[in-house]
């Protein structure tokens, strides 16, 4: 399914994302090569058998990255402008190698902007649940939507 237009949403909308995806090793330890992180809490297993995790961690900004990304496609799927920002984001519980995660959304606000009449602005609450149901990571999102084209 497209992405939604800022007219098709409504306040307290909400979305069950239908992908569910399994992190693994490898999506952390790539994700935090990749963005320079020498965190010894996603790279170094002995490390992490010392903490209090008893493990290593997936890498936060993946968690968020995915939560984000999953929610697109019955959302803002060729539809946003632009992401404006993140807020609140955060992270009550840690994920593990081999966690899966499942994705909810919720439309919090729709707001008119009078300086860009062909768009609207949606804030978005993006949950992630683990295999238990435990929440593990939260944002609010706003995102500066498409309006439907008008008929000539």
């Amino acid at each position: 399914m497209p992405g939604l237009y800022f007219e098709e949403f409504s306040v307290g909308q909400t979305f069950q994302h239908p992908i569910r995806r399994t992190v693994t090793e490898a999506d952390n330890v790539f994700f935090t090569a990749l963005t320079h992180n020498p965190a010894q809490l996603h790279l170094d297993e002995e490390y992490g058998k010392s903490t209090e995790f008893g493990a290593r961690i997936v890498n936060s900004l993946f968690t968020l990255g995915l939560m984000i990304g999953v929610s697109v496609g019955e959302t803002t799927l060729g539809t946003t402008v632009a992401n404006l920002g993140m807020d609140e984001v955060r992270f009550p519980k840690p994920v593990f190698h081999g966690d899966t995660l499942h994705i909810t959304s919720e439309v919090l606000e729709l707001r008119e902007t009078k300086s860009r009449p062909h768009n609207g602005i949606v804030i978005f609450a993006h949950r992630a649940f683990n295999q238990r149901g435990e929440l593990v990571a939260s944002c609010k999102r706003t995102a500066l939507m498409l309006r439907q084209p008008r008929m000539s």
